[in-house]
């Protein structure tokens, strides 16, 4: 995989689905509530990890994206330092920034988000730079970055108990779901399917999103929402209303990820 561009992956070549927008939009909403949440201690789902953490890993992975687009033989020493370190990578950085007063924090997420978001807008769509295992371009990072401000969102709504109102922004991150099969079987060992899949997914608004042929046999159906819980490994797929039609269809709900 090290030599990959954009993880394989067939992103469009430039921003006509105003992701860059809507990756503005999610940090903000992400924002408003943790701005009114005092205590950033509260656990959230992930093991370990309190409000704090959230927040902190976000503004990591925002400035090491920073890091690989604007000084990319610098970031080789983070790359280094994240086969070095293995699975405690994350967790380490995380805990580190958790570590910080929450208005520093705060403070460091919201200039380093805005100055990732500025930084892509003036970039080339299909500039390469260098991301773990792969090259990628602004095209893929922009969603990239969405997917995981709303994943890792959805553990701080789930940690204070507030709903996560699902907006059109999911179509970015269902699309890189429907994007990143191959990598879920990957993940787990296994061969792609050779046969088609069919997507079809209910939009907050109500409306339907489809990839893939209508004859398709493997089948893969819902809503949006729990079609991005599923994929950002946010809920099994049995506690979702997803239906899968195929035995292709149903490995693939079972092992689905998005690179997180």
């Amino acid at each position: 995989m090290a030599h990959m561009l954009n993880y394989n992956l067939a992103v469009p070549d430039v921003d006509d689905a105003g992701v860059l927008s809507a990756l503005v939009a999610e940090g903000d909403e992400l924002d408003v509530l943790v701005r009114a949440v005092d205590d950033w201690s509260i656990p959230t789902p992930a093991p370990g990890w309190t409000v704090a953490h959230q927040i902190a890993h976000l503004a990591w992975a925002d400035a090491n994206a920073l890091s690989a687009l604007r000084t990319p033989d610098a970031f080789g020493g983070e790359l280094r330092r994240a086969e070095a370190e293995g699975s405690g990578y994350a967790d380490k950085a995380a805990a580190a920034g958790a570590a910080k007063p929450r208005s520093v924090l705060l403070d460091e997420w919201r200039a380093g988000r805005a100055e990732l978001a500025a930084a892509l807008r003036d970039t080339p769509w299909d500039h390469a730079f260098p991301w773990y295992m792969s090259k990628v371009t602004p095209a893929l990072m922009a969603p990239l970055r969405l997917m995981e401000t709303w994943a890792h969102g959805q553990d701080v709504f789930d940690a204070v108990g507030v709903a996560h109102r699902p907006t059109d922004r999911l179509q970015h991150v269902a699309s890189l779901g429907v994007l990143g099969r191959a990598l879920s079987f990957a993940a787990v060992g296994l061969p792609e399917p050779a046969d088609p899949f069919r997507v079809e997914l209910t939009a907050p608004d109500g409306r339907t999103w489809v990839w893939g042929p209508e004859a398709a046999a493997q089948r893969v159906q819902g809503g949006a929402i729990d079609f991005c819980l599923c994929v950002t490994r946010r809920r099994p797929w049995s506690e979702t209303n997803m239906t899968a039609t195929g035995k292709d269809a149903q490995k693939w709900l079972e092992v689905a990820r998005v690179f997180l």
